[in-house]
């Protein structure tokens, strides 16, 4: 059943999170923020504290980070939906200790979220050695690419503790955007982002669970267009039985929209550097990761840390799946 046109954005009228990559590159001041020699002092204060074991100290992380916190919230509430956090003292310190103060500065901004079928609240991103191929594994656990897609909380966090040899990128896109270029070149496959499609959930069968479930990729609800999508968990989702097979104009539509998605003078990339702290608005932002080639020696390789947040504040409207009580493991 098509979507209504009252259920769809009305074309040219602005909506929040529609921006550019090509625009972003040019004006780099508006996403990163530097953080100032004081305050990275400060952190690394608070930084040998917890390592010492003194772990009170949440009031003074909300503190030093109070003026970074506003400027995230800033963007992720009212803004392009996403920000680039410089500075981060994390050289010379444990993988906990880091870990410790990221969660805690996450909390100014929501409330974590289980990422996995084993609930965890802070995930390490990097190369397991996992076959990128089992569509049971999470392709966060490998080196190879991870194309455009969205994950499952309200703000997505990373925070980098070493980076690749080479590769690696973060690439991020405008979901937004992607939608406008869609209905301007195929208005005949955009009403089928508003409808239902079903997603595989990995893992999911070795506990009992539904393997896939269905929600639609995109919502409108007056004000915003929100996006929830994964190409790979939908193409996936084909090899059940009980899954409806697509249509050729479903096909279609997710060659067309990563197509999109993919085009350099739409998305942004970004590099990062240990310390680096990006948070994004999932609902407004689709990102990937190129693939990636790491250092030999165990100490060096891509290792970043990631957070998922419930934010009532940001007013994300979409439904998560509910699984293991958080959104769709990606």
């Amino acid at each position: 059943m098509a979507s209504s046109p009252s259920s769809m954005p009305i074309p040219g009228k602005p909506l929040p999170g529609d921006f550019t990559g090509s625009d972003l590159a040019k004006t780099p001041d508006d996403y990163i923020l530097e953080l100032d020699a004081r305050v990275r002092a400060e952190l690394g204060a608070l930084l040998d504290a917890f390592e010492r074991g003194d772990d009170n100290r949440e009031n003074d992380v909300h503190a030093v980070l109070a003026d970074a916190t506003a400027r995230a919230m800033s963007s992720l509430t009212s803004g392009r939906g996403l920000i680039l956090i410089r500075g981060i003292p994390v050289q010379g310190h444990s993988r906990d200790t880091v870990a410790r103060l990221y969660e805690t500065w996450g909390r100014a901004l929501g409330n974590p979220q289980p990422q996995n079928l084993e609930g965890e609240l802070l995930t390490d991103i990097r190369d397991t050695g996992a076959d990128p191929d089992d569509p049971d594994v999470r392709l966060y656990k490998t080196r190879a690419e991870q194309d455009f897609h969205t994950d499952g909380a309200d703000v997505i966090g990373l925070m980098c503790l070493s980076g690749a040899k080479s590769g690696g990128e973060s690439r991020i896109v405008s979901s937004v955007r992607v939608y406008r270029a869609l209905r301007e070149r195929r208005p005949d496959l955009a009403p089928l982002l508003f409808e239902p499609w079903w997603f595989a959930i990995p893992g999911a069968r070795a506990r009992a669970l539904p393997e896939a479930m269905p929600r639609p990729i995109a919502t409108f609800d007056g004000a915003k267009l929100e996006t929830f999508f994964i190409g790979w968990y939908i193409r996936n989702a084909q090899l059940f039985d009980s899954v409806p097979k697509l249509t050729d104009a479903q096909r279609e539509l997710l060659e067309v929209y990563e197509g999109i998605a993919n085009d350099p003078s739409l998305y942004l990339d970004m590099h990062f550097r240990p310390g680096d702290v990006q948070w994004l608005r999932n609902a407004f932002v689709l990102h990937k990761r190129t693939a990636y080639e790491d250092f030999p020696e165990p100490e060096r390789k891509r290792h970043l840390l990631r957070l998922w947040l419930s934010a009532p504040g940001i007013d994300d409207s979409m439904p998560h799946f509910s699984v293991h009580g958080g959104g769709a493991p990606v």
